[in-house]
């Protein structure tokens, strides 16, 4: 039970009365990253990304806690569906890149088949318009430890090869795992040649 209050806490405080991203039509700043893929570290590119397709930019408060970790894991046991559609994908938090390494690990949560990335600043996520929350002492995840980084707000980005945002879910009442099963969508929409609507 403590861990569904821990969860439920950092999911209140992070509820914002409004959603501001960029959206659809937008160009998608360019980034690179310290990233990690089942354990391993390895530098992120969205330029290199989108040559091989569209990418699925998702921005998640942070790793091990509730939502995110459903998000995560909802996102790998539907990696090859993504695959499919041509499209991968990458999560950016604050996390650092430490924690980052064995979030990317864990077999309950990104499960080696989903790479997370770290900004531990901000400047990415505030570069795609989303508002980031400073660190509230006393947080902690779900493995008891304290979270010791500001929190971006859960929005993810549909980027397609020429640089633009094709479609941007988040906002109130949008859960961790309909904020994948939405990206999903918009992917699949683009594979079958028709907006991300």
């Amino acid at each position: 039970m403590r861990r569904v209050l821990v969860g439920l806490t950092l999911s209140a405080a992070l509820a914002a009365p409004a959603f501001a991203a960029l959206k659809q039509g937008d160009a998608a700043p360019d980034f690179q990253a310290p990233a990690a893929l089942a354990g391993k570290e390895f530098t992120f590119s969205l330029k290199e990304a989108l040559k091989k397709g569209p990418v699925v930019v998702y921005f998640y408060p942070s790793a091990f806690t509730k939502g995110c970790n459903l998000q995560a894991h909802t996102f790998a046991i539907n990696q090859e569906k993504f695959s499919a559609a041509k499209a991968s994908i990458i999560g950016v938090s604050l996390d650092k890149i430490e924690t980052l390494k064995e979030f990317s690990a864990d077999p309950e949560y990104c499960g080696g088949k989903i790479p997370v990335a770290s900004d531990r600043d901000g400047k990415i996520a505030k570069s795609f318009d989303i508002k980031v929350m400073d660190a509230r002492p006393g947080f902690k995840n779900t493995r008891g430890q304290e979270i010791d980084h500001g929190f971006a707000e859960r929005t993810t980005f549909i980027v397609t090869p020429d640089g633009k945002i094709a479609a941007t879910v988040g906002g109130p009442g949008v859960s961790p795992a309909d904020n994948v099963q939405q990206a999903l969508e918009a992917v699949q929409r683009i594979a079958g040649g028709k907006p991300a609507a």
